[in-house]
């Protein structure tokens, strides 16, 4: 597929400063309180539990591991790109770049509802942001984009005042967050056991974040072509708590 390379303005690239309102902001878009439904997905967890490629523990840390290298991989570029220039043509761009690099589409429809979520949200919420309104106004009645969720979320944090750095492991972030209380509710380990589990995956997730930050979306590849597999069969799966 040949696309066009977007171009990053460097000018976008705002450090996050020790404002009040700009730290407020930054932890409310990772607050687990916030209506985005991330909690509604899986990473394709609960159907690798179904396929007994998780037993214990230990599946499940490496499990966690593969999730966040994929999703560094993957899905980072889009957060950059979308970061160091939030635009309305940028975001259009990187949804459909993004919708053609999923092939799995169970992931796909997780993407663009979390992204849909996210962006009415954020759209509603910091209407001290005016554009972001206007982008989703516009946008809704072309129906130009399909919503996903990474260059949504690289988007609003260029507009909030995030710098590149900091929106990149914010992503990071809500992924352990979210696998991490999938698996809680999935029982596979308490909640105790799962804070210790996050505490201890950090240092991971940011040698991860390091590895694969700031890289351009024709970079963007996956490594972990069995989680993919694995995600695409949670339509199939007879019973379920999650949607993907």
């Amino acid at each position: 597929m040949e696309c066009d390379q977007i171009e990053i303005s460097n000018d976008s690239d705002r450090p996050a400063s020790a404002e009040f309102p700009l730290q407020w902001s930054e932890w409310q878009l990772i607050d687990s309180i916030l209506p985005t439904g991330g909690f509604a997905h899986s990473f394709g967890l609960e159907a690798a539990v179904q396929c007994r490629i998780i037993s214990g523990p230990e599946d499940l840390q490496t499990y966690v591991f593969h999730v966040l290298e994929n999703t560094g991989s993957l899905l980072l570029p889009f957060v950059y790109s979308g970061t160091m220039n939030p635009t309305i043509e940028t975001w259009h761009q990187l949804d459909k770049m993004l919708d053609a690099t999923l092939t799995n589409e169970v992931s796909r429809k997780a993407s663009t509802s979390q992204g849909s979520a996210l962006m009415r949200v954020a759209a509603t919420v910091f209407t001290e942001f005016p554009y972001l309104k206007t982008m989703r106004d516009t946008t809704l009645a072309s129906g130009a984009v399909a919503f996903h969720h990474a260059p949504i979320f690289g988007i609003i944090c260029g507009l909030i005042g995030l710098n590149s750095g900091t929106s990149q492991r914010a992503y990071m972030f809500i992924t352990i967050r979210d696998i991490i209380s999938a698996a809680t509710r999935l029982n596979l380990l308490g909640p105790l056991g799962a804070a210790m589990l996050q505490h201890q995956i950090a240092p991971v997730a940011e040698t991860m974040l390091k590895k694969w930050m700031d890289r351009k979306v024709e970079e963007a590849c996956q490594t972990a072509p069995l989680l993919d597999t694995v995600q695409g069969c949670h339509g199939y799966l007879f019973s379920r708590l999650f949607c993907s």
